[in-house]
């Protein structure tokens, strides 16, 4: 089993996000299990997610995560979740940094939005 740990960033809006399901917000509710279903299988797969092209990773997460390589895990046809790897060949780290919906997806990776 690999070890997934989420930034404090992303540790913050998942909790605002579970606030939300608590209050009854269905849209919430849903995204809240797709998390949590992304989240268990990086425990038993890092690449479980698609590897995206060093060139295609935006600075903003070289410059605030020092990240050298990223993936992306689709949640469902709507929602992306964005990852880094990192560790040893003893133990390896998922850290979750980021989930977006797919235009902001789009956007943020320099893609043509519908």
């Amino acid at each position: 089993m690999y070890r997934v740990v989420p930034t404090e960033e992303f540790d913050e809006e998942f909790e605002k996000l579970k606030q939300r399901a608590k209050q009854g917000d269905g849209e919430s509710v849903k995204l809240v299990k797709l998390i949590d279903k992304g989240i268990n299988k990086l425990k038993y797969n890092y690449k479980y997610g698609d590897h995206i092209a060093k060139e295609k990773i935006p600075k903003e997460y070289i410059e605030k995560y020092g990240v050298k390589n990223l993936w992306k895990l689709d949640l469902n046809l709507f929602w992306r979740m964005i990852y880094t790897v990192h560790g040893t060949e003893i133990e390896v780290i998922s850290v979750l940094l980021e989930v977006l919906d797919h235009k902001k997806y789009d956007r943020k990776f320099g893609y043509k939005t519908s």
